[in-house]
């Protein structure tokens, strides 16, 4: 690595360092989001998460190589971690620390997107059968208990069937449209007890459609859960991308991805583990810090403790 690339790697975490400083500096006005700070782990998991997006932005000056760049197939294949390359090459000579950077982009991408698709249907569909009840609550609650019964990974290899290379919008719906199904059943449970609440009651009576009721008082209300499940869900969904990706059904090479990073390095993990362990670990640090995160929001978010700060 070049010093100009260390020092985009120090400035990278000294930037990530200032966010969460600023974070927490303009928390001191909301007790939530202090208490969301007092989380042992909740300020680690945003710095860490802040962190990788912006490496994942400023790939270009952090990488000092080309992802797919072959550098030498016979002398530098499997070469060991050292200055030049922080963590190794692999097999075909390309650099692992370029390809993780590269890879955050789109493991981090569809992580993200994935969980945003499924949030969002997820929370529609629950606030119609909770805010409806009778025959529509049936029909889509009964859709919920069948995509829940059903292995996401099966219905993904059926929809995989019909491409031979899954565009990156459509493996993104693909994961989205199959994990929706636990957001609907928790927002409809919350839509099910804040329908009854006074202000709703009194926007029905004020002339208010069930629209205006549901996206004004009603899921702006249901947040809070809502916001614990989409932390959740984005490192559900990452892990959920690397499967596929291992298996050579999500993101294909030589685009990298931490998932087939993993599978490239596969066959020589006894002999060049760094080939593998640096994709595991970059998956497992996101996945941890988003775990941190949504801890940090659940006691956040929590009623009964903000009840009991009043």
């Amino acid at each position: 690595m070049t010093l100009g690339t260390w020092f985009a790697l120090l400035v990278a975490i000294i930037l990530a360092a200032e966010a969460v400083r600023a974070v927490r500096h303009r928390a001191f006005g909301s007790e939530r989001w202090r208490r969301f700070f007092r989380h042992p782990t909740a300020a680690w998991g945003v710095g860490i998460l802040a962190f990788l997006v912006i490496v994942a932005v400023a790939a270009p000056l952090i990488a000092p190589f080309d992802p797919d760049r072959q550098l030498d197939i016979i002398g530098l294949k499997n070469h060991p971690p050292s200055w030049t390359f922080l963590l190794g090459t692999d097999v075909l000579s390309r650099d692992v620390w370029s390809r993780i950077v590269y890879g955050a982009r789109v493991s981090l991408g569809i992580g993200g997107l994935g969980a945003l698709v499924a949030v969002s249907v997820g929370s529609l569909v629950g606030a119609v059968a909770g805010y409806y009840r009778r025959w529509v609550d049936a029909v889509l609650m009964r859709t919920v208990d069948i995509g829940l019964a059903l292995p996401r990974i099966f219905i993904l290899l059926m929809a995989v069937a019909l491409w031979d290379r899954l565009p990156f919008w459509v493996l993104v719906l693909a994961i989205g449209l199959t994990s929706w199904f636990g957001t609907g059943r928790l927002v409809r449970a919350e839509v099910l007890s804040l329908r009854e609440r006074d202000y709703v009651l009194a926007a029905r009576a004020l002339g208010a459609g069930a629209g205006g009721v549901i996206f004004r008082h009603v899921l702006p209300n249901a947040a809070a859960p809502v916001i614990v499940s989409a932390a959740l869900g984005v490192g559900n969904v990452l892990l959920l991308e690397a499967s596929l990706s291992f298996l050579g059904i999500g993101i294909r090479p030589p685009t990298p991805s931490w998932g087939n990073m993993i599978a490239d390095g596969a066959p020589s993990v006894y002999t060049a583990p760094w080939t593998t362990v640096a994709a595991g670990l970059a998956i497992s640090l996101v996945v941890m810090s988003l775990n941190a995160v949504a801890d940090g929001l659940r006691d956040a978010l929590d009623p009964h403790e903000e009840g009991g700060a009043t």
